[in-house]
């Protein structure tokens, strides 16, 4: 029997929808061909089918499905779930399908399970018909990637990137690499930020400080020119993306195993803000979210740089506890609504929604020049011994006239790979370029590095990365007109820090690509 040419469009995807496995015959439309198995799942589109010749995926346009397991096709409702991080699922996930089915003609019904677990239908305004069901299991990052690799989920959202053994764990299954290009978003951006009580009078934070006392090794408020009493500990529960992501940015960057033992662990962001806001001498690792009645701290370095969380700054990522929000996808098709879903929260319409929310939008904004005197005042106060004053010259005459856009682009740990926010940048620059945000206009792609090494080399390897970065972003944009713009690149290696060279996290926020508007 010849294979369905026409029908077959994949045999390494999956559903969103799974079906008791029952028998069924697909026939092509001229009946010419017909393939019989067991029907493992159909997403409003496609069924898939455990056959005589594998698992494969056919088209359902293509084909005339009989015997006792087909779907009533009219009758379709898609569904699937999403499990994980609190934070992403009672509030942000679903202000955005509020507004997403208010865009797309359907009305929108919760249904309430427990405080965990809960779902919503969305059905067509002018006939009532359910077009889908959405699950919403809130546990832990750590438990939305566990029910992604158990498929009890189908997205999986997380406050932190998978982890080396989870996605080995997945690859041992049918999940395929967690790592690979598709298989993860970035929703929105959040940061870890250190907060206290609004009576407590410190207003920053070394970070090396700050990694001693979660470890239990600076216990009192003197020792940070405060009061004498003791500090108080708070920080999320150890499943948390947040507490993880502490462990691996902060406590690890400095060689700490772990947490001191008299700290207090809270369930949820909204415990530990008002444990913090009530006592004056607690400090705790909190979100920029959610910040409720207490002042977040900035954080320096051990040459003074000074940081505070801001929207321009979580953005930019020049705040260096910037913490994106992931969904992580199954390597199956799903149904063609979550897809549009997933698509539009991508879109410029769904950052408003996302700004509304508590949370930082991705949408490229622009930093005019004179606005950004300080970050100039800093090139020339820290400008090392092999940076003369002809090339900051350079700098500002090359600058001068242009806009900083919050889009920039920074590498993984001792890697000349982007990050996962840059990542998520590439495609959100390209995007905007197709859109035609920046006909006739010129993007100036900026490198420049940490002060490590000779200023020359900094300045060839900052150019390169530069290069690298336009390069990704117009291969991205696959439909923009070249004539429509100009894509130029500068390097200036070390001339701009924008943190301290003396730590690991300094050196990082520092070894970036920037880009400029005209």
């Amino acid at each position: 029997m010849m294979i369905l040419r026409a029908a077959i469009t994949a045999v390494l995807f999956f559903f969103g929808t799974t079906l008791w496995a029952e028998d069924v015959t697909l026939t092509s439309r001229d009946g010419s061909v017909e393939v019989s198995g067991n029907l493992l799942g159909y997403d409003g589109e496609f069924f898939r089918v455990d056959t005589e010749f594998g698992i494969l995926t056919l088209d359902g346009s293509g084909v005339i499905c009989t015997g006792p397991g087909c779907p009533n096709l009219t009758a379709y409702v898609a569904e699937f779930t999403l499990s994980g991080a609190p934070s992403m699922g009672a509030v942000l996930i679903p202000s955005l399908l509020e507004s997403f089915a208010a865009r797309n003609g359907f009305a929108l019904r919760r249904v309430t399970q427990s405080d965990e677990r809960f779902l919503y239908e969305l059905s067509e305004r002018a006939t009532g018909k359910v077009s889908a069901r959405i699950g919403f299991r809130l546990n832990s990052s750590d438990e939305g990637f566990a029910d992604l690799i158990a498929e009890e989920a189908d997205i999986a959202l997380s406050l932190r990137e998978v982890t080396a053994q989870e996605a080995a764990i997945a690859r041992t299954g049918d999940l395929g690499d967690l790592t690979a290009p598709g298989r993860s978003r970035i929703l929105a951006l959040d940061a870890l930020v250190p907060l206290t009580a609004l009576s407590n009078p410190i207003k920053q934070i070394d970070m090396a400080d700050l990694a001693a006392i979660f470890a239990g090794e600076l216990t009192t408020w003197d020792d940070l020119g405060g009061a004498q009493e003791p500090i108080v500990l708070h920080l999320r529960d150890e499943n948390s993306g947040l507490s993880q992501t502490f462990q691996n940015k902060v406590l690890a960057e400095y060689g700490k195993a772990g947490v001191a033992a008299d700290i207090t662990r809270h369930a949820t962001n909204e415990s530990l803000v008002d444990a913090v806001a009530r006592d004056p001498f607690a400090i705790g690792m909190g979100s920029f979210s959610d910040i409720g009645n207490t002042v977040s701290l900035a954080v320096t370095g051990p040459c003074g740089f000074v940081t505070a969380a801001t929207t321009t700054t979580i953005k930019t990522e020049d705040y260096p506890l910037t913490a994106p929000l992931f969904v992580y996808l199954p390597p199956r098709r799903l149904p063609r609504i979550a897809r549009e879903f997933l698509h539009y929260i991508g879109s410029p319409a769904a950052q408003p929604v996302i700004r509304r929310a508590g949370f930082v939008d991705q949408f490229p904004a622009a930093i005019p020049f004179e606005n950004q005197g300080a970050r100039f005042a800093n090139a020339i106060d820290r400008a090392g011994g092999e940076i003369d004053l002809s090339e900051l010259q350079r700098l500002v005459r090359t600058l001068s006239g242009h806009s900083r856009l919050t889009v920039t682009y920074r590498f993984e740990g001792g890697s000349t790979e982007l990050d996962a926010q840059s990542r998520s940048n590439v495609a959100l620059l390209a995007e905007a370029l197709e859109r035609g945000v920046f006909d006739d206009r010129t993007l100036v792609f900026v490198g420049f590095s940490d002060g490590e090494g000779p200023a020359s080399i900094n300045r060839r390897i900052s150019r390169t990365r530069a290069r690298a970065v336009r390069d990704a972003v117009r291969a991205a944009a696959h439909t923009v007109d070249p004539a429509r713009l100009t894509l130029r690149t500068e390097a200036f290696g070390e001339a701009m820090p924008m943190a301290c060279d003396e730590v690991e996290w300094g050196r990082g926020v520092n070894r970036r690509v920037e880009v400029w508007l005209k």
